[in-house]
Order: structure tokens, then sequence, then C-alpha cells
């Protein structure tokens, strides 16, 4: 089993808005690669400060939101601030709207405000830890997450663009709950020693069939563009990642029934699994 490198110095939650506030266009500096330290443990007993990474409907937020309630720590997905920031009347929603209906990635300054208001709300409710979905995007990002906590683990969660591609046109959204579901049926052929991928719909219940609708940027244009600047922004901030020992490449094998318990087992929680499910 590959084991968690993870830094040894303690960090502090509470300092993420104070910092934040204060960066406006300068950044941390980059620190030299930290050592780390390789080991299973019972993950429970620290907290966990990770990082999801991943090209847009790889499916960060399904597996980081399953990972928060294993481990007991909040998933905040940066794609949620911005889309409540979206449907509320505030004054960044026009501009966002503009943003994201042509795949445009949001800027720095607004994706640090939306998170640092989402941080000071969690610090008011004790919260402790996290497991960030959607930041850092940009280097710069990055750098400023490292000069305020330390990062345990970064997930990097891959799969071909085409299954991409078949994956977010078929996302939908329940309008009523708000759960998310997807209706494609995706069987890729195996090529070039490359093995195939086969995933199942993610169909909705009944109470939901009938309340599905589309996010209005899941149109085959604005994912194609979203792919390519996400692929473009990501290599640099990959190998930031790689370079500090946190970074873990997890291509996943199929959909949730394949690739979860296989991702336990890459993280050293498949036995913690076994002992919540035993006690539930």
């Amino acid at each position: 089993m590959a084991a968690i490198s993870r830094l040894t110095k303690p960090s502090s939650l509470s300092s993420f808005p104070r910092l934040w506030r204060s960066i406006t266009t300068t950044t941390t500096t980059a620190q030299s690669p930290p050592s780390t330290l390789s080991r299973r443990s019972d993950l429970s007993s620290r907290s966990t400060q990770w990082v999801f990474l991943g090209c847009p409907g790889v499916g960060k937020g399904t597996y980081a939101s399953r990972l928060s309630k294993l481990l007991g720590v909040p998933h905040i997905a940066t794609g949620d601030l911005v889309r409540h920031e979206l449907s509320s009347s505030g004054p960044l929603s026009t501009q966002l709207a503009d943003i994201v209906n042509k795949g445009q990635l949001v800027s720095d300054e607004i994706i640090i405000s939306l998170l640092s208001k989402r941080l000071e709300v969690g610090e008011t409710k004790g919260e402790s830890g996290f497991i960030l979905d959607g930041f850092p995007r940009t280097i710069r990002q990055a750098e400023i997450l490292e000069g305020v906590t330390d990062i345990g683990l970064v997930v990097n969660l891959r799969l071909p663009e085409q299954a991409l591609i078949e994956k977010c046109l078929g996302r939908r959204v329940c309008n009523q709950c708000g759960k998310n579901f997807n209706v494609a049926t995706i069987d890729i052929k195996g090529e070039n020693g490359k093995p195939g991928i086969s995933m199942a719909p993610l169909s909705p219940p009944a109470q939901c069939a009938s309340k599905m609708i589309t996010r209005a940027d899941d149109t085959e244009e604005v994912v194609k563009e979203r792919l390519r600047v996400y692929s473009e922004m990501s290599q640099p901030l990959e190998e930031f990642y790689r370079s500090r020992g946190k970074l873990l490449e997890f291509d996943l094998p199929g959909g949730i029934p394949e690739s979860w318990p296989k991702l336990l087992e890459v993280l050293n929680l498949d036995e913690q699994e076994e002992k919540l499910t035993a006690t539930a």
C-alpha cells in the first residue's frame, strides 16, 4: 500500500481569514521541499488538511464528500461557493455569471474572498481540518495556502478526456434537493496498452427523476474550454506539490463501485471504513 506523506509542523486553521484578507497583489515565497514522514496511522486522531485536484467532471466532489464523512472534517468545494454566490443577489453575482458561462477561471481574489468567508463561518462552529475541492488552481493560490497552513496530502484524480467530456455532459442536479446525479453511460475501449473505462449512470431516485436540470455551464463548448484551461494550469500546480512530496496521482479505474475501495486502499483508509461500517 502506498503511504501518505504529511508535514509534521503544526498548523492553524484560524489563521486563514486574517492572512487572506491582507493578501492582494503579493505572493508568499515558495519554501524548499520539506521533509516528510511516511507511515500508516489512525487518521481520525489528527487534523486532516487535504486538497483534491482533478479536471472538471472527474468526480472530486463525490470522493472528497465521501472522505469528509469518513474522516469527520468539512468538505469545502469552491465550485459550490461560486454557485451559491451566483444564486444570490450579491455584488459578485453578475461578474461571476459572465466568467462561468464562458468557461473561464474565476480570479484568485474572488476565490480567496469566498473561501475566506466560508472558513470564518467554520471557525465559529469549531471546525478543525478540511478537504478542499477546487482550490488551489494556480501556483499563486498554492503559495498563499502554503504560507498559512500545512497541507498533508494532495490527491490528483485522473480520467481520460473523452470520459471527462461525457461525464460533464451527463451531469444533472435535482432542483428540489440539490443532489447531483449523472445520466451518462461511459464505455471506452482500452487501446495502446491503456485500460478501458466503464462507468454506469448515477441515476436519481424516483422522487428526483422529474426534477433533473442541467447546469447552464455544462455545454460541450464550455466543457472543452474548461478542460483546456485546466490542463494548461494544472501541470505547474501538480509539479509544485510533487516537488514537495505531497502529490498522490490516482487514475480512476471506473465508477464509484470500482474506484472507491481502491482509493481507500491507496489512502490506507480501508480498515477505518470497515470499523465505521461495523459500528454503524
